[in-house]
């Protein structure tokens, strides 16, 4: 039984839920009613039972119950031999309560309060070796970064023919906003626009070295509707894939970016583990606080035209010294009991 909560676990687990049933098992799958996340479910054929989503922190906290009653259901009818989340507490109190192991493969070092209500119901919580919080015995570590699981070559061929199909320039700059609502970003800044104004200024300076494409959680201002295209979610790799850069407040794109050898520059005073490491031993993204020091580093990278191959040598390296994620995933969870 899988949990998924967020798009990024769909892209998480889809090679390796794919392999699972190539090698015979059955899955049921228990989501949290997030359009985006029903919708790459549905575009990749998955099916799922749903569970409420809930924005605020009470509400969330409440979800709690409700989700746990929920997934207990549907366990008790689907009677799984293992639970497999990217750290929800959904399965791993309902896990304990009918007697099956529970897994969890986390990358987020900020969701404290997810951490500490699912890992004392958990068997196992798999990490990369770049993250840098010590879990306890619990922990498993792995020299590898979720993304690889699905933006790997061996998992992912960019289709150049996706930036015709949405008519754009051939450089394009892609900045990302989001709505810092997560619970895990309770005390996260980024860019932090004040008005309308600062961002449409800030979007111009960059504006100058391509065009410029927003992807945002939110649309309250009539500037980043300007800016937005809606794009079939199969096709957001491959755009990220030729872009001449990505910065923005999300974390999980700067790093698909960084990983797919874009120059990156995450903008927020939270720090990821794979982050750090991706800027300190690859040299393939920026972690910095400042919308004004992005901005600059921003333009110092576009200025220079050679540095798309310097950071594809360095992509090179990086994939040279990781594992398999997928293969590693489908042998813990075929091998947990």
């Amino acid at each position: 039984m899988l949990d998924i909560g967020h798009p990024k676990d769909v892209n998480l687990f889809k090679n390796v839920m794919l392999k699972l049933q190539k090698h015979g098992h059955e899955i049921q799958i228990f989501a949290r009613a997030k359009e985006n996340t029903r919708k790459m479910l549905a575009e990749y054929g998955f099916e799922y039972k749903l569970s409420k989503h809930y924005r605020s922190m009470p509400g969330k906290a409440f979800g709690i119950i409700v989700n746990d009653a929920l997934l207990y259901k549907y366990a008790k009818e689907f009677n799984p031999d293992i639970f497999v989340s990217p750290g929800s507490p959904y399965s791993a109190h309902v896990s304990r309560l009918i007697g099956k192991p529970h897994i969890a493969f986390s990358d987020t070092e900020i969701a404290g309060i997810v951490t500490r209500l699912t890992l004392p119901f958990t068997d196992k919580i798999y990490t990369s070796t770049s993250f840098y919080l010590d879990l306890g015995p619990k922990q498993e570590r792995f020299d590898g970064y979720c993304e690889l699981a699905y933006l790997h070559p061996k998992y992912f061929n960019p289709r150049k023919e996706v930036v015709k199909k949405y008519q754009l320039k051939e450089s394009y700059i892609i900045v990302r906003l989001s709505a810092l609502a997560s619970n895990h970003d309770l005390h996260a800044t980024g860019f932090g626009f004040k008005t309308e104004e600062e961002l449409k200024g800030y979007l111009h300076e960059l504006e100058k070295y391509g065009q410029i494409i927003v992807f945002s959680e939110t649309s309250h201002w009539q500037t980043i509707k300007d800016y937005q295209i809606e794009i079939d979610s199969r096709d957001l790799h491959d755009l990220l894939y030729y872009s001449k850069l990505y910065i923005g407040e999300g974390a999980s794109m700067a790093s698909e970016a960084a990983i797919l050898g874009v120059p990156s520059i995450y903008v927020s005073n939270t720090q990821r583990g794979y982050l750090n490491e991706l800027e300190q031993k690859y040299g393939l993204v920026y972690n910095i606080e400042g919308k004004n020091e992005g901005l600059k580093r921003a333009i110092e990278i576009l200025r220079d035209e050679s540095l798309r191959s310097q950071w594809h040598l360095k992509r090179d390296k990086m994939l040279s010294e990781k594992v398999d994620v997928v293969e590693y995933i489908v042998n813990v969870i075929e091998n947990t009991s």
